[in-house]
């Protein structure tokens, strides 16, 4: 039994990491074949750096919109999450957690139509030409990121010790220099993890981007329209160093909440 299960489970890994390992392999072919490894070569990566140009700035704006969204997402979702917590109606608190968990359980491209459908209907009552634009796309990743950030947060506000504060103000601090001061501290590794994972979730985003972009492109929309012609190899490279990146990031992620749960086992 205990075979059959490390034969699933191996099954399982082989699934969902052979496409990303055939990625990875063949961003070092030296053939300009997807199919048929010739040889091992540095060359795809040489021409990305080279002459990337559409796909490095397809990278920066996505970049630039998961670093914006993530930022705002992680402080909106921090001061939600304690506004929630702050609650006294179970009640209100229970209608304000389901309303939040609506666009991470709302299906991406219901979310993605009913926000551009929003924003034109906005958009012809200002007057503006451009009804989806950089603001659109901006609004829409930090709506559907916010959730993810309250979800880390709260846990780490309901184990947080409900007398620090009054601590702190005994101790002659103002409540806003108490929650910075004594609060804060104790709630950081869940808003780090929310803001790793709000610039994840918004990096790979395609859906919902692709509804609300209007004309900025994104390294997903950039490849999307690639697909309907033969894919270079140098796509293969610079998805290859992304996947890095995002590893590294859950890696991060991983330590960050193995430290908080031995801090926690040290302190009970």
């Amino acid at each position: 039994m205990k075979t059959l299960r490390h034969v699933f489970l191996g099954a399982v890994l082989l699934l969902l990491y052979a496409p990303i390992f055939v990625m990875i392999v063949f961003s070092f072919n030296s053939a300009n074949s997807t199919s048929i490894f010739e040889g091992f070569s540095l060359r795809w990566y040489e021409n990305l750096f080279l002459y990337g140009g559409d796909l490095f700035d397809a990278l920066r704006n996505t970049l630039t919109l998961a670093l914006l969204s993530s930022v705002v997402s992680t402080v909106l979702g921090t001061v939600t999450a304690v506004g929630i917590f702050k609650m006294r109606s179970k009640y209100l608190k229970s209608t304000v957690m389901s309303v939040t968990n609506i666009p991470m359980m709302n299906p991406e491209v219901v979310t993605g139509i009913s926000m551009m459908l929003m924003f034109v209907f906005i958009g012809r009552i200002l007057n503006v030409a451009n009804s989806v634009n950089f603001a659109t796309i901006l609004i829409a990743h930090i709506t559907f990121c916010l959730p993810y950030v309250i979800l880390n947060v709260l846990p780490k506000l309901k184990q947080t010790d409900e007398h620090l504060t009054e601590a702190a103000m005994d101790l002659g601090c103002s409540p806003f220099q108490a929650f910075f001061k004594a609060v804060l501290p104790s709630i950081t590794p869940g808003i780090i993890v929310g803001f790793i994972m709000s610039f994840t979730l918004s990096l790979d985003d395609f859906v919902i981007s692709y509804f609300t972009n209007g004309t900025y492109q994104t390294l997903p929309l950039l490849i999307y329209s690639m697909t309907r012609k033969p894919m270079k190899p140098d796509v293969y490279a610079l998805e290859s160093i992304m996947f890095i990146i995002i590893l590294v990031l859950m890696i991060l992620l991983n330590i960050i909440q193995s430290d908080d749960n031995k801090a926690k086992g040290v302190r009970k």
